[in-house]
């Protein structure tokens, strides 16, 4: 698929020169550093030496001081209190850092996830009513409740407090809850409004400590938590977010929580982790309970410290992710063959596809998997008690979830965010729903969001990739969305060999500039395609990360190829 390179034009030739000038770094640096933020050394100094000094004071948000007030009366007396959360790993990640924080200060608590299939996404009726019968007093809810409106007012009639801590959009009208944590909502003046579900329960933690005196450091050992959050749930990585994803990803590379570490032997990987490891190998091991079997065993996982659980457990979830991998295989064959059998669905702006039989657990996955050869707008439907649910991905620039609402008046319930979103509705309102929201994302969409973006940072020339850069480079780590990896783009590019095909389908290249003596290694995973082309083509135009790659212990450069363009 083609795709439309975004070039930035920083033209700021001044704060080009002050910045490279204070932080003794070449132009092309002090340019990605201005397209971050970053204009003077404090700045520079807060973007690459993130501390705990530079988070956030948790009263600033709305109705802290209750929620805070609230959980003390509540450790104190020694009520019971549970800890509810989502299935999937913002969820999890939530519970466990709650559960395993307040577990130091009280012996009455537990934790509860809802059953994907039978209680769907969110407070549930049935989770709180469990709740009364087991004569709960408080209950937190994480990473859901903001549109739980009836539930909440269950929760009241059945004479437990709830404490909601979310960060999904809120709806017209808030929860009527003891407590509403939620960064989005309208009334809020908390200065980071992005933050994941795991992160508004880690500023309910954070100010508990404060209240209560304790050393932040007890609550600084299970960050590692956050940082998976953070990364699974694909929030900005900027302002707080930053910070805590670079303290916790430092707590998971040097002492992570036992369940994590786990996770990490089994999957393979070895520190230092980033971000992309967490999303492509930590991640999914999680989510995989709550999408095949229940996201209670994820938090088992994370929550235990019996050495022998800690073992079969993490062998449990590598099982089911295997399991989770050859559904999301199938069903996206299946999905990207429906959309080729029907001319109509081909020329769609939109892709809403149903099937009863699709597994629920990898219905959002398979969205994203469409979206890879049909870039546009994409909601994947299945049967789920005898109703129709879904999971919406979107392009880039494009509010699906505004899109969904603008079809409310079909559906049983939805919510999200604006890049993704979960939708019920009666089976027999599907055909309608596929047609109203095709017109909606008609209306809306802009003729260059059916484009792929590829946003480049910086134009150079290969001398510039030096050690030096590439130290530089990785201290603007952690990478993740509003602070990508940089992407670079070198013009006039020759091969000084032929191109290489390996395993049928990586790209092997070694290539030059004219006026540059380095040549360099290139690797373009899944990008054969271009090796024809390449070796009898003219002087091309080349998209690239810089890598480190590593083989019998000698350390060089390479490029890792995210496109190729060539100059007819």
């Amino acid at each position: 698929m083609d795709k439309l390179w975004k070039i930035p034009n920083v033209n700021d030739e001044q704060a080009l020169d002050k910045l490279s000038g204070e932080l003794n770094i070449n132009k092309d640096l002090a340019a990605l550093l201005l397209q971050r933020g970053v204009r003077d050394f404090d700045e520079a100094r807060l973007f690459f030496r993130p501390t705990l000094d530079h988070l956030h004071d948790p009263f600033l948000m709305k109705d802290m001081d209750k929620a805070v007030n609230r959980l003390s009366d509540a450790v104190g007396k020694q009520e019971k209190i549970l800890i509810y959360g989502d299935y999937d790993v913002d969820g999890t990640t939530s519970v466990s850092l709650m559960y395993l924080f307040l577990s130091q200060f009280t012996e009455h608590i537990a934790y509860y996830i809802p059953d994907r299939y039978t209680e769907g996404y969110g407070l549930s009726d049935k989770g709180m009513r469990w709740a009364a019968e087991q004569k709960f007093d408080l209950v937190i809810s994480l990473d859901c409740g903001i549109k739980a409106n009836k539930v909440a007012a269950l929760v009241r009639d059945l004479q437990m407090d709830l404490i909601i801590c979310d960060h999904h959009l809120p709806g017209a009208q808030l929860p009527d809850a003891f407590a509403v944590l939620d960064p989005k909502r309208q009334d809020c003046q908390y200065p980071y409004k992005e933050l994941s579900g795991c992160g508004v329960g880690f500023k309910l933690l954070q100010g508990f400590c404060l209240q209560q005196s304790i050393p932040f450091e007890e609550l600084h050992t299970l960050m590692d938590l956050v940082a998976v959050s953070i990364a699974s749930d694909i929030v900005p990585i900027t302002g707080e977010n930053r910070v805590l994803a670079y303290l916790g990803l430092h707590q998971l590379n040097t002492k992570p929580l036992l369940g994590l570490k786990e996770l990490i032997e089994i999957s393979g990987r070895k520190p230092p982790l980033t971000i992309s490891d967490v999303v492509f190998y930590i991640g999914p091991r999680i989510n995989a309970a709550g999408r095949l079997t229940h996201a209670s065993e994820s938090v088992r996982l994370l929550v235990t410290k019996n050495e022998e659980e800690l073992k079969e457990f993490s062998v449990n979830l590598h099982e089911r992710n295997a399991e989770r991998r050859d559904f999301d295989k199938s069903i996206t064959a299946a999905a990207l063959k429906m959309i080729e059998d029907d001319s109509d669905l081909v020329n769609a702006k939109s892709t809403v596809l149903f099937k009863a039989d699709w597994h629920k657990g990898v219905i959002g996955i398979v969205a994203s998997r469409c979206i890879e050869t049909y870039y546009r707008p994409t909601i994947i439907l299945t049967e789920s008690g005898g109703k129709a649910t879904g999971s919406a991905r979107s392009v880039e620039g494009f509010d699906v979830h505004e899109a969904i609402a603008a079809c409310g008046d079909l559906l049983e319930q939805y919510g999200g965010h604006m890049y993704a979103a979960g939708l019920t509705m009666p089976i027999d309102q599907v055909d309608a729903f596929r047609k109203k929201f095709e017109k909606e994302v008609s209306q809306r969409l802009l003729p260059d969001q059916l484009i792929p973006k590829l946003p480049i940072d910086r134009i150079i020339d290969f001398d510039i990739i030096t050690p030096k850069t590439y130290s530089i480079i990785t201290q603007m780590a952690p990478f993740g969305p509003q602070n990508m990896q940089p992407i670079f783009v070198s013009e006039k590019v020759t091969l000084t060999d032929t191109a290489r095909i390996l395993k049928g389908q990586h790209l092997k290249l070694k290539v030059k500039q004219p006026q540059c003596s380095t040549v360099l290694d290139c690797i373009g995973f899944g990008m054969a395609s271009f090796a024809d082309r390449l070796n009898t083509a003219d002087p091309f135009r080349l998209a690239y990360h810089i890598e480190e790659n590593e083989f019998r212990g000698n350390k060089s450069l390479q490029l890792m190829i995210k496109d190729i363009q060539f100059y007819d």
